[in-house]
């Protein structure tokens, strides 16, 4: 590959420079990468055994593609990740509008200014980072921002008539001559203006405002798209569709493991968070759980998705509600706690659409439920279900009985870890069930906290949210409550 020091036709020519197309180009570092064993998307989690192959496949074929999954499926990161399988630096004649290859330039200003230096003509190198244009789908975009048209003032500055081809204000996609370009949600895209991209994709000529032109865009174009879209919003237009090559589905992570990695990588947390904040491997598996039982809920709409964000999110206020906690209490590290998971709600109800029932039962509700099934699944997971075990063989009659005698318990969100334990500490029974089970990375206090909580999930114990605290109680003393003072 030349070195940017070149600067003339001239010296391009004798430096033995040959033009490569965009897609032969990233195809021979693809194979470059793969022979070499070196990542090619590094940081995409979760795809290895399948998009990513496929991804891999298009590239090797040369292929346009539409990348088709809901949304927070790494999409655009994917199609971001190919500028690094560009080459470091393409020659263009300096100053060019369409990035024009010195040795097959395009466009007319382009082709005169050869015909007029030859061998003097300055070339400058374009740098793969400036090789990479997006463009979000919206209903307001006009084929003039994608293609292009007349512009008058063009015209009356350089006092050209209409007819001259030189009036012409090229759009996007003209503009990205020899670059990868990206149109999000495409199905967003009025039918006329997917018509528009019919030649290019597969001839590569445009039509503006009756300019016949015949331009060789050299273009890997890459869409994505969210199916529920194509109902709610508009569709690929079926001749648009039979031009794009590949058609590659994303989906969310099918293993825990991978989501954990995802929120772990993605999360943007301050070092003196990390420092101060200690979350333990299970609370990291109850959140995962969270967004998967939002996935599979009854008051989820399941075609729209359930992002990758949601988690991100809501494991950054996870930490940032135990390190406010931290704050108050003037402790220089704490651990995440199953009660900080109330801090995670606007996280969840900001990221989820609900079908009617949970419109009815309302964001915030839909939040506290899906956190407490959750909490249930993983409790169960690792101690007996109360709801499956034998009178005479119940791990928690000690627990039933403490709560049954009257006793409550409240815990603030705010408490210290020395009132904190203390509270939970006093529990009858807590204490010798937590330890009866080991779980790597989860000392006795998380413990004893999930039980009380799973308890409470599994119709055990009562638990109200009263202001800034928890109140724990026996299920059969609050129904009680109920019976002499409803009516009042």
């Amino acid at each position: 590959m030349p070195t940017p020091k070149i600067s003339t036709l001239g010296q391009l020519k004798k430096s033995g420079y040959s033009a490569k197309s965009i897609k032969d180009e990233l195809r021979d570092n693809l194979i470059s990468k793969i022979e070499s064993g070196e990542k090619v998307f590094p940081g995409i989690v979760g795809f290895d055994d399948t998009v990513i192959p496929d991804v891999e496949r298009a590239i090797l074929s040369r292929h346009n593609v539409l990348l088709l999954g809901l949304r927070g499926q790494a999409k655009t990161r994917i199609a971001r990740q190919l500028v690094g399988l560009l080459d470091e630096y393409i020659p263009v004649i300096k100053g060019s509008e369409l990035n024009d290859d010195p040795l097959q330039p395009m466009s007319r200003s382009s082709i005169d200014l050869v015909k007029e230096l030859g061998d003097k003509t300055p070339i400058s190198w374009l740098h793969r980072d400036e090789r990479y244009v997006e463009k979000l789908a919206t209903p307001d975009v006009s084929v003039a921002d994608l293609i292009g048209d007349v512009d008058p003032i063009k015209a009356a500055t350089l006092k050209l008539p209409y007819s001259d081809e030189r009036t012409i204000h090229f759009g996007l996609i003209p503009r990205a001559h020899r670059c990868i370009f990206v149109i999000n949600e495409l199905p967003d895209l009025q039918a006329r203006i997917q018509v528009s991209l019919f030649n290019i994709l597969q001839e590569g000529d445009i039509q503006i405002r009756g300019f016949k032109l015949r331009l060789p865009l050299d273009i890997q174009f890459l869409f994505t798209a969210n199916p529920e879209d194509y109902t709610n919003r508009g569709s690929i237009i079926t001749p648009l569709k039979d031009r794009i090559e590949s058609q590659i589905l994303t989906h969310y992570p099918t293993e825990l493991a991978l989501a954990k990695e995802i929120t772990a990588q993605e999360a943007n947390l301050l070092d003196v968070q990390q420092n101060r904040v200690i979350v333990p491997d299970l609370l990291h598996t109850l959140l995962e759980t969270v967004v998967m039982k939002a996935r599979n809920s009854e008051f989820v709409d399941e075609k729209s998705g359930v992002s990758a964000r949601l988690s991100i999110s809501a494991y950054e206020n996870l930490v940032s509600a135990a390190e406010r906690r931290a704050i108050k209490n003037k402790e220089k590290q704490v651990q995440a706690r199953i009660q900080d998971f109330w801090g995670i709600i606007p996280a969840i109800t900001g990221k989820i659409e609900l079908v009617y029932e949970g419109e009815q039962e309302g964001p915030y509700n839909v939040a506290i439920k899906l956190i407490g099934e959750a909490v249930k699944s993983v409790f169960t997971s690792i101690f007996p279900d109360p709801s499956k075990t034998k009178a005479d063989k119940d791990p928690y009659g000690i627990i039933r009985s403490w709560f049954g005698g009257g006793n409550i318990v409240s815990i603030y969100n705010e408490d210290s870890e020395k009132d904190f334990r203390q509270n939970l500490q006093d529990i009858a029974g807590l204490k010798r069930i937590a330890d009866s089970v080991e779980v790597e990375g989860a000392g006795d206090l998380l413990l004893m906290e999930l039980i009380l909580h799973g308890l409470t999930e599994t119709d055990v114990l009562n638990r109200d949210f009263i202001n800034k605290k928890m109140e724990f109680k026996d299920m059969l003393a609050n129904m009680l409550d109920d019976d002499l003072f409803g009516d009042n």
